[in-house]
Formats: C-alpha cells, structure tokens, sequence
C-alpha cells in the first residue's frame, strides 16, 4: 500500500537552512520483533538527515508493503500505519533531496518487480554517472520512456532500482554484484525483496553506513545513533565496497569493488549527530577538539564564548576550555521551528532568523562576544545574526568557524550552494568579516580540521574546501544532478576563473534544480 495526499513541506526559513545532507537509511531483519516500529525509531534518530518524506517497506517472507508519503516521520507514520506493516524484514528512509524534485512521486522506498519477486531500496548519497545509468536503463527496456520505466520518479535512486529489477535471468544478489562496481559516486544503499535485507556502500564509503546486532536480529542503520535508539549493539562498519545480505541462513558478505577509503569530513564538521561515532571517532568529541584547536589557531580577547544553537555547541565547548573564556549560552533556539505547511509573511520573513534564534539581552549586553558556528555557506545567518547581537548590546563580535571557508559545491551528497552563492568563493576572510558585520573572524584551517577528526587526510574528501574531488566527475554534458528533471537556469552558472573543473561545475549548476 502507498498513501500520498500530495501536501509538501515548506521550509519555513530556505534562505537561513544550513548545509543539508541527502538521506537516512536504516534496515533490519529480526524475526519474532515489530520491524516496523524499530525501524520508525532507527528512522526518528536519523531524522537530521532528511526532513522532506518518509517511508518504510516491510515484508513477512511472501508479500512486500510499503507506506511512505511527505512530511517528518513523526507525521508520515501513525501507530495504525505501523501496526499494518507486518513482516521481519524492514528497510526505511528519510530524505532530502538533492536529486530530484521535493514531491511524493520521488519518496522512498523506491519499488522494483524482480524475476521473483519485488525489490525495494532506499539510498543515501548522490550519483556521478547517472547519465551512464539512465543509458544502461533505456537498453533494458528500450519499448518504455523513461518515466514509464521509474514511475515518474525523477531521482536518481529509482534509476539504480529500475536497473536492480531489469535482469530477469539472475538473483537480485546476483544482480546487485554485477551493477554496483559500475554505479560512480557516493552512495550507501539498504534495499530488499520478500526474503533477504541487503546493504551497499560505495568503494570511498563517502557517507557513514553500520552494521548493529539484535538479540534476534540485525541492523543496518547511517548511524551509531540510531543503533543505540533501537537497543542495537554496534558490530561494525559496512566496508567500502562491500555488498552485506541477510537471510535466514545469517549474514554473508561480499566485495564488489577495492576499497579507496574517501569519507567526507563535513560528517564530522555538522552532518552526523553528535552521539554518533564515525570509523573509530566519536563526533562530538572531533568538534569539541575543533573547538580548541580553532582557539590556538585565532586566540581573541573576549568575556564570553557562546555558540549558535545546537551544531555550534561542541566546537564553542572546545574554544571555551582552551582560550579559558567562559562558555554561556547568549542566544535561545526555538525548537519547535525548521518545518512548517504555512509560508510566512514577507515581513516575518525579513526578521526570519528571530523566528529561530533570539539573544539573551541581559547575558550579552557591554561583552565582548566570541560565536562559534560549523560554518558559513551564503552569510546570510551570520550577517543577521551579528546584527541581532548588536541590537542586544553586544560592546564586540568576534565570529569564529569550526572549519575552513567552503568554496566548491559537492557532488555527492550534500546541498551546497552553487558556487556563485558560496560567500568565500570570491571574496577573502577580510572581505567576509565585512560583509557580515564582525569585528573579528576566523576560520579553523583544513590540517586543524583534519587532525580533529583523528583520520588520515588521505582517506577524507575534502573537495567542498579544496575542490579536489576523490570520485572522478564526467564531462560537462554527462554530469547532471537532475538529470531527468533537468531545468535549465542560466542565473546559477558561476563566472569565476576559467579553469576546465570550474567550466564542468557551472555547466552541471546551470541544469540543477535545487
């Protein structure tokens, strides 16, 4: 069953969202358990990673169901809804898209029929070679359109779910092998049909993917965090490369490519939960060493360092202990802000940020104020953020970053702005200090941050700082986020430097619809 009401959340303040992330995913196969519930909290925890649909499919070994429409998961999903989705098999998703228009017809679980039976898949991450893909999709089915062979379905994961379900001569493991070493880019799948949970992670294992243990039962889930939620104990990670099933003969594994370990180091920076843990490193305790290593880096004398609420908090704790500035809280969250079905009034929308943050008059008035936020991508927040501060009395505002200035756009997973609109594309430290109105700012440098992490640089992608990209990207006319929704705008082609890289951006920037 399928249920969509055709209602789209808005977000409530598009100009002042940070960075956003593609997806959660998260599995389970454990007979005797209510897979469905455990998988509506496994999705729950992961719900930072995708605020736009949700869905879950369920199987009890013979008949496959679905239930996915817009909205939080806590909207999508009712106890009845739950309670209907019977089985012991599980696979669900929370997304934001970064491929593919915000509509029901592009939730997932995505659905596939097999040569015996039903494939449903959820991914996390964004494709490369989605051109290549749609190319191999159109020789399989060379008598249907492209929207008759995905349903309408305009993102790129239906795409891989067409091609999952278009060898009718071999199993779906068997298939799923021999597509995935030919799929580029970052992605990390959970998918299944009626009998067996599967799980997918690219060879650069971009994005975070776990395997967690049941008593009666196993996990996979996009974080630590959302073992922990479900009472799941933490195994290990999904390899790079590696192709997991899960049946009722236990748990098999195979490699479907070699491992070039390339993780994204934004997870550390804001992505992941704080309370999750990523290839050995516990996030918060990465953001609080940001903290202190950005305080050695830019020392400034101060009263009070307060972070902007919540993903500034760790790296503010860290500053805090090293410059020995006292930590406070100056600014107060709502929490209850983020998604909402009512557009706000043109002059709500002008004193936006006030509807998110609202300062603490009697904490900051006559100090001198050290904030501490993740990053800056289009200035907007900070430029109004400093302002409300110096309404509420701050005496100085010195703004201070938990990682480098982010200058080139991502292709794998993460919603950045074009480049055009990255603030720190063409204009340096001095002239965004100005541009937002501090009297001091500094950003944590990229060895600062990589050492943080407690990872190698050669096994991170930094490409969003540095523009080095660690999944070869096509040439301009086969490199499309959208690429069966392609809108051309050519406002958003960026006029910077003329180099062969910047020329394959603009170009694929021009067709995105994001």
């Amino acid at each position: 069953m399928i249920r969509g009401d055709g209602l789209l959340n808005h977000d409530l303040l598009p100009d002042e969202k940070g960075p956003q992330d593609q997806c959660g995913v998260f599995g389970v196969w454990a007979p005797g358990e209510e897979v469905a519930k455990l998988t509506f909290f496994g999705l729950y925890a992961l719900q930072h990673r995708g605020q736009e649909s949700a869905g879950i499919a369920t199987s009890d070994g013979k008949k496959l169901l679905v239930y996915k429409d817009m909205g939080l998961v806590s909207q999508v999903f009712s106890e009845s809804a739950l309670e209907s989705l019977v089985g012991h098999i599980a696979v669900g998703h929370n997304r934001y898209s970064t491929t593919g228009s915000s509509s029901w017809r592009n939730a997932q679980p995505t659905l596939g029929r097999t040569a015996s039976g039903t494939v449903a898949l959820a991914h996390n991450g964004n494709l490369t070679n989605t051109t290549d893909l749609v190319e191999m999709l159109r020789e399989v089915y060379p008598d249907q359109t492209d929207n008759e062979i995905t349903g309408g379905n305009t993102t790129d994961t239906a795409v891989l779910t067409a091609l999952m379900a278009g060898d009718l001569d071999h199993t779906l493991e068997a298939t799923a092998l021999e597509l995935l070493p030919k799929v580029k880019g970052a992605f990390c799948l959970v998918f299944m049909d009626e009998t067996t949970l599967y799980a997918a992670r690219d060879p650069q294992g971009v994005r975070p993917l776990v395997l967690g243990r049941l008593e009666r039962g196993w996990v996979i889930a996009s974080e630590t965090a959302a073992l922990d939620i479900v009472g799941a104990s933490f195994v290990r990670e999904v390899e790079p490369g590696e192709l997991i099933a899960i049946d009722e003969n236990g748990l098999r594994s195979s490699k479907f490519a070699e491992v070039k370990r390339a993780g994204c180091v934004f997870e550390y920076v804001y992505l992941a939960r704080p309370d999750t843990a990523i290839n050995g490193k516990n996030v918060y305790d990465a953001r609080v060493e940001m903290g202190r290593t950005l305080a050695r880096e830019y020392p400034v004398e101060a009263d009070l360092v307060i972070p902007t609420p919540e993903s500034g908090t760790p790296a503010a704790i860290g500053f805090s202990q090293e410059s020995g500035i006292p930590f406070g809280h100056g600014l107060v969250k709502n929490a209850y802000v983020g998604r909402t079905f009512i557009q706000p009034s043109q002059t709500i929308r002008q004193r936006g940020i006030r509807l998110k943050l609202n300062p603490l008059k009697e904490v900051i008035r006559g100090k001198r104020i050290i904030v501490v936020d993740d990053s800056i991508v289009r200035g907007n927040t900070q430029r109004a953020l400093v302002q409300m501060l110096r309404e509420a009395g701050a005496a100085e505002i010195h703004v201070r970053i938990s990682s480098p200035p982010i200058t080139w756009p991502c292709f794998y997973g993460i919603d950045f702005a074009t480049r055009a609109e990255l603030i720190a594309t063409g204009l340096g430290v001095e002239d965004v200090r100005e541009s937002i109105g501090a009297d001091s700012l500094g950003y944590l440098t990229k060895d600062g941050m990589i050492a943080a992490t407690g990872q190698q640089e050669k096994q991170l992608c930094t490409a969003c700082f540095t523009g080095t990209y660690p999944i070869e990207l096509p040439t301009a006319d086969r490199l499309g986020k959208n690429l069966l929704e392609r809108t051309e705008d050519p406002a958003a082609c960026n006029p910077g430097p003329d180099s062969e890289l910047d020329s394959i951006i603009r170009e694929a920037e021009s067709g995105s619809t994001k």
